[in-house]
């Protein structure tokens, strides 16, 4: 198609404005949005300023050339009329000798007006596409050295490829935003990979989907078995089961079920099991998933486990541990101690500071009340107290030395807490194991930690890749105490970790089970331990001093949340001491509804003279609570933290000229801009995972029939455990026994705990070969023999049909 063709058929399509640009206002050099002052040549829209801004994601923009902008005007509400680009193109030369005068410009170094003729002669007035195309058609033009043919075509691309690219792309139906996602990744290569492999973007661009890419497929002709098809529906499927489900392997039959009904779901096609069954054998040759026995694993996911069981066992031989204090001294100390605290531990307290102290590793778990905080304190005075060290940070500042004492918490509400109640510095796990920008950590097996002991506390949090990296990084001769309670919500990424190291068996275990909160009257803690156990107390509808039971409806919910935080403002109460907990975020009692109607309570804004900016239907103060979405670690905040909106600064009130919003987190100031407000959302009601590792004065939790697919007894017991003072639940008993009584029927596949067992049975490399996951057999033996299984799962599942929905979908 000719460059005039092209251009007609998009002011048949949509808008454009032509023009060169004046100014750059703003530009992200991470997803590269900017915000441009042009000087308008033509435009097919009604504007007769002669002067426009320009909104979009480009590359660095060039003043001396000339743009076409294809979108639409639309008038902000602050910012005035804005034509935001869909997608765009540099203005090229349509004769014979405008495309002279532009190759022999002073862009292009080395080319005079002679070899600019020359091209063109050769080549013709449509040069510039056909080099593009084919760069080796430079080869032809006389005396053109290659030096200055690679120099001409490498102008040419920066130039001009990116606008061929993105042309293209919007063709293929992306969006401008996720189009220069998919340029970033590729460069100059992005056509001819997606034409060869249109499935290699699920692999590596983020917010790709199987469907998104089998759509591009199909039309490029790409259906069917195709190798590449079923390659990318396999990778898909493996990793949806462990980010959505938090497997961290699939068994080889359910993979090649699940990749078979994702293949089919077009109704256009019908896949063979052995078509499915050779790729993953491929895709397990190249080493992009991992095979062990009948499991297939994603290669991170089957390392993460391999390299944890391997330094668990290379902590556990650590042997200069044992029996390093005789019983009589460590007796006395702790004697001390107990009267200098003005505490007596009780005997599995006791046990579990001996065996922390005399093994290189131990792992302390119980329910709330049960006094783990305490034993975490008597341990660290204790360490001390036998070793003869400080417990201040300053002693070895002072001296140059490492402080012996690392304290760390998957989230930083945790790490405070756990600093608050030992009176030592206590950090994110991120934090302490250095996480930069790109996602690496500073800490790991070439570059360990420094330190004598290591606590870390709600180790249930814990998923495989980070519990990997923690230890991976843990240096030679430290001891190794893990905090939790099993019975909590697992983490949110991959893998059982603490549940895995307890059913091994393999480690020194203390569990705590004396309730010493509920001597002091707490039904809460009462209430925790009966819900562990699988049931609920007859009292639970009666008021009791710290906690209550409101009946309502899914419909009545919003109206008893509003009418509860109006009485806890009224009493005094701030939206920092009042927490609002729900299992799902959409529908009348999800997260989204209840924090609009607890902002316009806690933080209203009723005559509009407050400060505030829009974020797609989100509405930000300052005063606001929100919680932080994403790991920020150049800022030192965390997925989890939750702050406060000190400040916002419009556009017209600073130099960078764009909105700004600064959040205080426990007094840690950081700055977001409008583009970076998707890493948070308001935290007046959040969900249940989203809570761990924190207590809030006040919990309220509503508890109704329309969460049903989230309703499970680790999940109550991980949302009540988080009250410390005062319980609201609200909504239907009979939604809150059944939840009770359900345990969690979505058990994880894992096989650490099988590998800790086989590798300090037998040692480290027990285990380790691998072999084919799936059956070779003859043609057609592996479809016989999953349809079997397949009929026998239908008949036994009565979630059959929502196979494709978990708690995750809803966080």
């Amino acid at each position: 198609m000719e460059k005039q063709d092209t251009l007609d058929l998009f002011e048949e399509q949509g808008k454009f404005v032509k023009g060169r640009p004046i100014v750059t206002i703003f530009h992200n050099e991470q997803n590269l949005y900017t915000v441009l002052r042009i000087r308008v040549d033509e435009t097919n829209h009604p504007y007769e300023d002669k002067e426009a801004v320009v909104t979009g994601y480009f590359p660095k923009i060039h003043e001396q050339e000339t743009y076409i902008f294809f979108g639409e005007f639309k008038d902000h509400p602050k910012f005035g009329l804005q034509f935001h680009t869909n997608h765009f193109r540099k203005d090229m030369p349509q004769t014979k000798q405008g495309v002279i005068n532009y190759l022999s410009g002073e862009m292009f170094k080395g080319i005079g007006k002679k070899t600019a003729e020359s091209i063109v002669e050769t080549l013709g007035e449509d040069a510039i596409s056909k080099i593009l195309s084919q760069p080796s058609l430079l080869d032809t033009i006389p005396k053109l050295p290659p030096e200055k043919a690679k120099s001409l075509y490498d102008t040419l691309m920066e130039h001009q490829g990116l606008e061929q690219v993105m042309v293209a792309l919007n063709q293929y139906g992306f969006g401008p935003q996720i189009s220069m996602r998919i340029y970033q990744a590729y460069k100059d290569e992005t056509l001819g990979i997606l034409q060869k492999n249109p499935y290699q973007l699920v692999e590596d661009i983020e917010g790709i989907g199987f469907g998104r890419a089998d759509e591009l497929g199909y039309q490029l002709g790409i259906s069917g078995n195709h190798p590449d098809r079923i390659k990318a529906a396999c990778l898909y499927i493996l990793e949806n089961e462990s980010i959505q489900n938090g497997h961290v392997y699939i068994n080889a039959e359910d993979l090649l079920e699940q990749v078979k009904a994702l293949l089919e779901d077009n109704k256009r096609d019908q896949i063979d099991y052995q078509d499915i069954s050779n790729e993953v054998i491929k895709l397990q040759e190249e080493g992009k998933l991992m095979g062990e026995e009948k499991r297939v694993y994603m290669p991170s996911l089957f390392f993460a486990e391999k390299g944890l069981v391997t330094n668990i066992h290379r902590i556990l031989e650590q042997t200069e541990y044992k029996d390093q204090f005789p019983e009589s001294e460590f007796l006395l100390s702790l004697g001390s101690l107990e009267e200098r605290l003005g505490v007596q531990y009780a005997p599995s307290q006791r046990e579990a500071i001996q065996t922390a102290l005399m093994s290189p590793m131990l792992i302390l778990t119980g329910g709330p009340g049960t006094g783990k905080t305490t034993v975490i304190k008597g341990i660290v005075e204790l360490y001390a107290e036998l070793h003869g060290c400080s417990l201040e940070p300053k002693d070895y500042h002072k001296k140059g030395e490492p402080f012996p004492f690392l304290l760390a918490a998957p989230t930083g509400r945790a790490a405070k807490r756990m600093s608050e109640s030992t009176g030592l510095p206590a950090v994110t796990i991120h934090r302490l194991l250095g996480l930069n920008g790109q996602e690496g950590f500073d800490h790991d097996d070439r570059s360990p930690l420094e330190g004598k002991i290591i606590i870390v506390d709600e180790t249930s949090m814990l998923d495989i890749w980070l519990a990997n990296q923690l230890f991976k990084a843990l240096p030679e001769n430290i001891q190794v105490i893990l905090v939790g309670d099993e019975d909590q919500l697992p983490s949110v990424g991959p893998g059982q970790v603490l549940k895995d190291m307890l059913e091994s068996e393999r480690i020194p275990t203390v569990r705590l089970t004396d309730i010493y909160r509920q001597a002091e009257g707490s039904s809460i803690i009462e209430l925790a331990h009966e819900i562990k156990k699988g049931y609920l107390p007859a009292d639970i509808t009666m008021k009791q001093a710290d906690r209550s039971f409101i009946k309502c409806s899914t419909a009545q919910v919003s109206q008893v949340v509003e009418k509860v935080a109006l009485n806890a403002k009224n009493k005094g109460y701030s939206a920092k001491d009042i927490q609002v907990l729900a299992p799902m975020y959409r529908g009348p009692a999800g997260i989204d509804r209840l924090n609009v109607l607890l902002q316009e309570i806690f933080n209203p804004n009723p005559d509009g003279k407050r400060k505030e900016i829009a974020f797609g239907e989100v509405k930000y103060r300052i005063g606001d609570k929100v919680l932080q979405l994403v790991n920020q670690p150049e800022s030192n905040v965390f997925n989890g933290d939750i702050g406060e909106i000190i400040s916002i600064i419009y556009a017209k009130e600073n130099t960078e000229k764009q909105d700004m919003i600064y959040i205080s987190f426990e007094g840690n100031e950081v700055e977001y801009t409008k583009q970076d407000l998707n890493q948070i959302t308001h935290a007046y009601c959040c969900s249940v995972h989203k809570s761990q590792g924190s207590e809030f004065p006040i919990v309220v939790l509503p508890i109704t029939r329309s969460y049903y697919r989230m309703l499970r007894r680790n999940l109550i017991y991980t949302a009540i455990t988080r009250s410390k003072q005062s319980l609201i639940l609200c909504g239907e008993v009979d939604a809150l026994k059944m939840g009770v009584e359900r345990a969690d029927e979505l058990s994880r596949q894992t096989t650490l705990c099988l590998k800790l067992q086989e590798s300090i049975a037998s040692g480290p490399n027990a285990g380790e070969n691998q072999e084919s996951i799936v059956p070779k057999g003859s043609e057609g033996e592996s479809s016989t023999e999953v349809m079997s299984y397949e009929e026998q799962f239908i008949h036994e599942d009565p979630m059959i049909g929502m196979e494709n929905l978990s708690p995750y979908d809803f966080m």
